[in-house]
């Protein structure tokens, strides 16, 4: 866990930019939605990017007093106790393509003409293929773009998949190395001083409790480090099941005896199942703490069909009585 004088929403938020990635399947925008929400109540200006065109963040993170789908919606804080409310955040989500960033990049520079043909042919979006990193450069470009405005205090990506995640953040020291000087390497050399600066940005890592995930956060993290020489958060454990604790098996016996047919061996193989689900959630937590000199902070497991901004807003709790908790507990040591 963070120090005691850091709380996790400290850790998760100390740099301007927070990329989230992980494994497809792990909760990866689950894990953007609650950072952002937690942190607009926090009183922050947040912007949250999302890379794949799908509008999932803007259901998870819709108020419910905003029913409509505006992009931007005000987050109140909490009361201070004498009738004042602090001010609350704010949490707006943008969508950017490649295709559109390349787009904007290339009209930037001069090349309206040039743009607008490659736009009507369709050609533009094959450019990523013949010059390979400068569309992940560009989306990069246009991040920087906003945290450099000074309009948000806290911008957070909804990043790529743990297997893209590498060449996304590797492409602008790959087009730096291949291109020497114009507006690219200009592009690239920006970038690569935003993703190396530890105070600018760091990546949050997600994963499951499970082997695979942990297997395959472990590689990225390392592989993180030694190519892109990136900040590394704490890493994120998502879907935890921490719930009540489960009784041992003499008493789950005692409870159900007498109980016979299927509703008894149902019980008996549910109570069974969760008992070793739970052993091997544990298991893993220690491995990967054990392979990562990394901080882990933990979410719950919500056993809904689909998640709502209701569940991010429950999660988002969660969070934030894990940084009460954190201060208490510092607090009470000096005392």
């Amino acid at each position: 866990m963070p120090p005691e004088h850091e709380s996790p929403l400290q850790s998760l938020t100390a740099t301007n930019v927070v990329i989230v990635a992980g494994k497809g399947g792990v909760g990866k925008t689950t894990v953007t939605a609650v950072i952002a929400r937690a942190a607009s109540r926090d009183g922050r200006r947040v912007l949250v990017v999302e890379l794949d065109g799908k509008p999932t963040l803007d259901e998870l993170l819709r108020n419910d007093v905003d029913s409509d789908s505006d992009s931007e919606v005000e987050s109140e804080g909490e009361s201070d106790g004498d009738g004042a409310d602090p001010p609350g955040g704010t949490l707006e989500v943008v969508h950017i393509s490649a295709a559109d960033a390349l787009d904007e990049y290339l009209r930037d520079h001069g090349f309206q003409r040039i743009a607008k043909r490659l736009n009507k042919t369709g050609v533009i979006d094959m450019v990523g293929t013949a010059a390979p990193g400068i569309d992940d450069v560009v989306v990069l470009g246009k991040i920087r773009q906003y945290e450099q405005s000074g309009d948000y205090d806290v911008i957070v990506v909804d990043g790529p998949a743990a297997g893209h995640a590498i060449t996304f953040l590797t492409s602008a020291t790959g087009l730096a190395n291949a291109v020497r000087s114009g507006p690219v390497r200009t592009q690239s050399d920006g970038v690569i001083e935003l993703l190396t600066d530890v105070e600018r940005c760091q990546v949050v890592l997600v994963t499951l409790p499970e082997t695979t995930p942990v297997n395959e956060v472990i590689e990225t993290a390392f592989a993180l480090e030694d190519d892109v020489g990136i900040q590394l958060g704490p890493i994120v454990v998502n879907a935890v099941d921490d719930g009540a604790a489960l009784p041992d098996v003499a008493a789950q016996d005692a409870a159900l005896r007498g109980m016979t047919g299927v509703d008894g061996d149902v019980l008996r193989a549910a109570a069974s199942f969760r008992r070793a689900r739970r052993a091997m959630e544990s298991n893993e937590i220690g491995r990967l703490a054990n392979e990562m000199p990394l901080a882990q902070l933990h979410l719950p497991a919500r056993l809904v069909a689909g998640l709502t901004s209701a569940d991010i807003d429950l999660m988002a709790d969660v969070l934030a009585e894990s940084v009460t908790a954190s201060v208490t507990a510092s607090e009470a040591d000096r005392g």
